[in-house]
């Protein structure tokens, strides 16, 4: 595995490996992996050339977010990325991504209204810019997202079919614990007390479903199901949502539903969702 910092030598792998007949398969993250994000390296066709970028993103944290305490562990990123069959661990820096004068953005309208977008607003304009920096980094390939983060990956998904980029965008299942909860970078940040009521997510999303295999798809019904067990545990909950699986908005009839939920445990912000079909 090499460790790369330059745009240039990125690029030149990334081109040598497709002139080898290669596929490049890029796992973007913000580091302080865990097994979630091995699961995507993992997920990464067999004979790929996988590149792993390694990136704490600020353009992505708003104002009194936890952009100076978000867990940088790149030595032990490392020895993830080296166990997981990783050809590159990109990790550039600042002023590689974010030259002198860069004035530029990605939005992608619609789905970034809604859900995260009305709770952490400009998170998705820094999330979609620095994606559509380092699509353009890697050139051609195929990209891989964790589907905890659902609405990230329909809008990835949508900005790389609108602009035409040369990238096919994968979703992965969600890697939980033992217990149900989701894996999480933050979740190194709950005590004991705050990570079992953090259960309380998956608990409620467990009730919404159990709802919906029982035939129900009235969304009030499948909203309050999940909220019950989240509100009687969390400090504050930003949203428990049904909604349409590709528009987001919320959900009325179909064959699939999402419930998706944000709360705070603590200090701690966490997301999780389920899919229902």
């Amino acid at each position: 595995m090499r460790d790369v910092a330059e745009l240039s030598v990125l690029w030149d792998l990334c081109e040598g490996a497709r002139r080898e007949g290669r596929t490049v398969s890029l796992v973007p993250t913000m580091g302080a992996l865990h097994a979630g994000h091995a699961s995507l390296m993992d997920a990464a066709a067999p004979d790929s050339f996988c590149v792993v970028s390694v990136f704490v993103n600020p353009l992505q944290f708003g104002e009194g977010e936890d952009l100076d305490r978000y867990p940088r562990t790149l030595d032990a990123d490392r020895a993830v990325c080296a166990s997981h069959g990783v050809d590159v661990l990109f990790a550039p820096a600042h002023d590689a991504v974010f030259p002198d004068g860069f004035s530029s953005q990605v939005r992608v309208g619609g789905l970034t209204d809604r859900l995260e977008g009305v709770h952490r607003p400009g998170h998705f304009d820094g999330m979609t810019t620095i994606v559509a920096k380092l699509f353009g980094m890697v050139g051609k390939s195929t990209a891989y997202f964790g589907q905890k983060d659902y609405q990230q990956l329909q809008i990835v998904t949508r900005m790389a079919r609108d602009l035409n980029l040369p990238i096919e965008i994968v979703g992965c299942p969600i890697v939980r614990e033992d217990d149900g909860l989701a894996l999480s970078s933050r979740n190194r940040y709950l005590s004991p007390d705050e990570r079992a009521r953090a259960l309380s997510l998956s608990r409620g999303l467990a009730a919404a479903e159990s709802l919906w295999v029982e035939g129900i798809r009235d969304r009030n019904a499948l909203q309050r199901a999940a909220l019950e067990p989240i509100e009687a545990a969390a400090d504050r909950v930003d949203y428990v949502e049904a909604v349409d699986p590709q528009t987001l908005q919320p959900y009325g009839d179909g064959p699939g539903c999402v419930v998706l939920v944000a709360a705070h445990i603590g200090t701690t912000r966490l997301i999780d969702n389920r899919v229902l079909d």
